[in-house]
């Protein structure tokens, strides 16, 4: 690589900064004005009739009745489920897409004045954790799995004020919790046993109401940080 091309980096480097900031401007002005929101996680590729779909399906729908709204990805799969839900409960529903090469499209079910587009993943992970009152995790892969660890470190770090983690589905994800238990906790001591308290792990969609509930007589709802 010569000097002149790498002087051209640089430059295309600081000028992307604008457009940074920009999705940030955005999307700080547009969610401020939703108020408060429960995001919920999982895979895009589950459809119609899984089990897992219509349960977020549910949830959302019970959560919107609570009078929270509900943020998801904005895409197809749990996503559109989480979006349907909000729709169907006549709640507010919120979709947050990113710009991928497969998978990722609008789903219908988001309100259309709520539908906010990013290139960014780091901008639109922010959104997720600055205005969401609590995360909602449905069975997903490698993307759900990276916005449930970061909230986890977050909240660990006292980076942001704790929210409730709610694991949706213990067939899916029991052994992941065990192996962070039996390994990470007790055989390597790499984590605390206390920091296991962040995360609770239910079935029905009654039980993700429960927590909410309970949590928020206890405190204020206000942007994570």
């Amino acid at each position: 690589m010569t000097n002149k091309n790498w002087n051209e980096i640089k430059t295309n480097d600081s000028w992307a900064l604008f457009k940074i900031m920009a999705e940030f401007v955005q999307g700080y002005e547009r969610m401020s004005e939703i108020g408060p929101c429960v995001s919920i996680f999982g895979s895009a590729r589950l459809k119609p009739g899984d089990q897992y779909y219509e349960l977020a399906v549910r949830v959302a729908e019970k959560i919107v009745k609570q009078g929270y709204g509900v943020i998801t990805g904005g895409g197809p799969g749990i996503m559109e489920a989480g979006n349907k839900g909000a729709n169907q409960g006549g709640g507010t529903s919120v979709g947050l897409n990113i710009e991928l090469p497969f998978e990722q499209h609008d789903n219908p079910y988001i309100d259309p004045d709520k539908n906010l587009n990013f290139d960014y993943f780091f901008v639109r992970k922010v959104m997720f954790v600055k205005y969401s009152q609590g995360f909602v995790v449905m069975p997903g892969g490698f993307g759900t799995l990276d916005e449930l660890f970061e909230a986890i470190t977050l909240i660990q770090t006292k980076k942001i004020d704790k929210f409730p983690i709610i694991l949706v589905g213990k067939d899916f994800w029991s052994g992941l919790i065990d192996w962070v238990k039996d390994t990470l906790a007790n055989k390597f001591k790499t984590v605390s046993p206390e920091d296991l308290d962040l995360i609770e792990i239910v079935d029905h969609e009654d039980e993700v109401i429960e927590i909410l509930d309970n949590f928020y007589n206890q405190y204020d709802l206000s942007p994570n940080f």
